[in-house]
């Protein structure tokens, strides 16, 4: 199963050649290897922004064309069609599936929801990219790994699954949320100058998932948000840790000037 990723769309902006490196590079030496090994499967896990963006409407389904909008999708994009390619080629036993945006226990503090809340919890302001207004679907970890499970153990070779979590909100809502959640006022908002190429909004239809993987979300958004900003709250040694050194310099370099 391939999780390895550089998956942060901001880094990718800033610096593409590791997303180049660990993405694509690094999946093609992977599919030699299980192929050399004769692995009997192979899960290449990637993303629902290889999809690009969608309006108001409509949802991304395993049909929808891939139309990355970003250095970071446009390298998992590229990793998705070398193992559509080494199935096709060489009949290699690999699955692969793509899923919305996650969050739960453990996120790198990069991430929107534990940087929000490391930000709040210090009376820090959260940076809000542009008006708010981008859509994404969320997912709790433990449904997309149990996705991921399903998809090693039932999916059929050279298909690809969709998993989502049935819970599109606006990054404005999803902050408000994580607000109360802390008991924090929303005046720690600050709009910041948008991401480069802003994906409006993503929606995924995991109707296949669900009829081919007998898979569904099981954890409800609210509780499972909670669960998170609980994990958060009594893990504040770990999220230090990680918030010095290169982090802090990343982190000025991304928010500080806008």
């Amino acid at each position: 199963m391939n999780f390895a990723a550089e998956s942060h769309v901001d880094r990718s902006i800033l610096d593409s050649g590791p997303f180049v490196q660990t993405n694509i590079v690094g999946t093609q030496v992977l599919l030699d290897c299980c192929r050399l090994h004769g692995v009997p499967r192979y899960v290449q896990v990637s993303t629902d922004e290889v999809y690009g963006s969608l309006g108001d409407d409509g949802m991304f389904t395993e049909e929808t064309p891939l139309a990355p909008n970003s250095p970071y999708s446009a390298s998992k994009t590229a990793a998705d069609l070398l193992v559509r390619a080494y199935f096709h080629t060489f009949g290699f036993p690999a699955v692969t599936t793509r899923c919305s945006n996650n969050y739960g226990p453990y996120q790198f503090p990069e991430k929107l929801i534990p940087l929000f809340i490391s930000n709040a919890l210090q009376n820090q302001p959260l940076p809000v990219y542009g008006t708010g207004l981008n859509v994404r679907d969320w997912i709790h970890v433990l449904d997309h790994c149990r996705g991921i499970d399903a998809a090693l153990r039932r999916g059929r070779a050279g298909e690809v699954y969709n998993f989502g979590g049935n819970c599109e909100l606006t990054n404005l809502d999803l902050t408000y949320a994580l607000l109360e959640a802390l008991g924090k006022p929303r005046s720690l908002i600050k709009y910041v100058a948008d991401r480069p190429g802003h994906d409006h909004r993503y929606a995924i239809d995991a109707t296949k998932a669900k009829r081919e993987l007998e898979w569904e979300p099981k954890v409800l958004f609210r509780q499972g948000l909670k669960q998170t900003v609980d994990w958060y709250l009594a893990n504040q040694s770990w999220v230090g840790s990680i918030r010095s050194g290169e982090y802090r310099s990343y982190y000025e370099q991304q928010y500080g000037r806008k």
